[in-house]
C-alpha cells in the first residue's frame, strides 16, 4: 500500500520550517492549489505553531488565519484539513468544507473538541503530545517510549470512541519530535509496524523535522529534504496510511519509485 499524501500549509508567523511565508490568504490558497496538483491527498491547513515553545494563538486570530483558506480550498474542490487544538477552530472549519480534524492534543487540549468532533463525519488525527508545546520537551519518559506513546494513543482512541466516533473515522499519529528526544523518535521509528496494533490507520509526521541534523549533521530547515523523503520511505515500509509532509511533489515521485521497484 502506498501512503496518501497530507501536504503541510501553515498560516503562520511562527512555524519552524515555513512560518511567516504565508500569511496571506491569496499566497496560501495558490500553494494549496498547487499541492493539491502535485499529488497532495489533502491539504492540512494550520493556524497555530505547535512547534516546541510555541506560544498560544488567540482563538479569533486562528480563525482569522484559517477559515478563509479553507473555505477557498474546499470551494475549488480541494481536500481540506484543519490542524487545531481548538473546538471552535474545527467546528468553523467543518463547515467551511473540512474532511479531516488533525489535533496534535488528540482532542485533550479543548473540553468541546470531542463533542465537535463527534458531530460530524471528517476524519479525525489522534496525535501523541505530552502536555502542551510550551511543556512538551520536559516530559520523562519510561524505559519503553514506544510502549508508552502506544498505550496513550489507545486511551485516547478509546475516548473518542465513547465520545460518538467512530473508529473508522480514526487515524493514530505516534508524534514525531513531540516532547520526544532523539532516542525515542528513533525507537518509534524502527518499531512502527507495532502501531498498527493500534487498530486505525498511522499517520507518520516527520517533515523536516529537527531529528534530522541530529542523526546527520547540522541543516537548515531548507535543506532537509534528503532526510525528509528517507524518513518518509521507512513510513512507506512500515505501511503507514498517511504522510504528513512539506514537500509534495518530491514525495510523491519517491513513493512512485519506491513502489514501482518493491519485489
Amino acid at each position: 500500500m502506498t501512503p496518501k499524501i497530507m501536504g503541510i500549509l501553515n498560516v503562520t508567523p511562527d512555524s519552524f520550517s515555513d512560518g511567516g511565508r504565508l500569511e496571506n490568504a491569496d499566497a496560501a490558497i495558490g500553494v494549496g492549489l498547487a499541492m493539491h496538483a502535485m499529488g497532495a491527498d489533502i491539504i492540512d491547513i494550520g493556524g497555530e505553531s505547535t512547534r516546541p515553545g510555541a506560544a498560544p494563538v488567540a482563538l479569533g486570530e486562528e480563525l482569522r488565519r484559517t477559515i478563509p483558506v479553507v473555505r477557498a480550498l474546499a470551494a475549488r474542490g480541494v481536500p481540506v484539513g484543519i490542524d487545531t487544538m481548538k473546538a471552535e477552530v474545527m467546528r468553523q472549519a467543518l463547515a467551511a468544507g473540512a474532511t479531516m480534524l488533525n489535533d496534535v492534543s488528540a482532542l485533550r487540549a479543548d473540553p468541546e473538541s470531542l463533542s465537535v468532533a463527534a458531530s460530524g463525519t471528517a476524519h479525525v488525527v489522534l496525535a501523541h503530545m505530552p502536555g502542551t508545546p510550551q511543556t512538551m520537551q520536559s516530559h520523562a519518559y519510561c524505559d519503553d517510549a514506544v510502549a508508552e506513546v502506544m498505550a496513550c494513543l489507545g486511551e485516547r482512541i478509546a475516548a473518542a470512541e465513547a465520545a460518538g466516533i467512530a473508529r473508522s473515522r480514526l487515524i493514530a499519529d505516534p508524534g514525531i519530535g513531540f516532547g520526544k528526544a532523539l532516542e525515542h523518535n528513533l525507537a518509534i521509528l524502527r518499531q512502527l509496524e507495532a502501531f498498527h496494533r493500534l487498530g486505525v490507520p498511522v499517520l507518520l509526521g516527520a517533515s523536516r523535522k529537527s531529528l534530522i541534523p541530529a542523526i546527520a549533521g547540522p541543516a537548515p530547515v531548507a535543506n532537509r529534504l534528503p532526510g525528509s523523503l528517507a524518513l518518509a520511505l521507512r513510513g512507506a515500509e512500515a505501511g503507514v496510511a498517511w504522510l504528513r509532509v512539506h514537500d509534495v511533489a518530491q514525495t510523491v515521485q519517491a513513493l512512485k519509485v519506491w513502489a514501482a521497484v518493491r519485489p
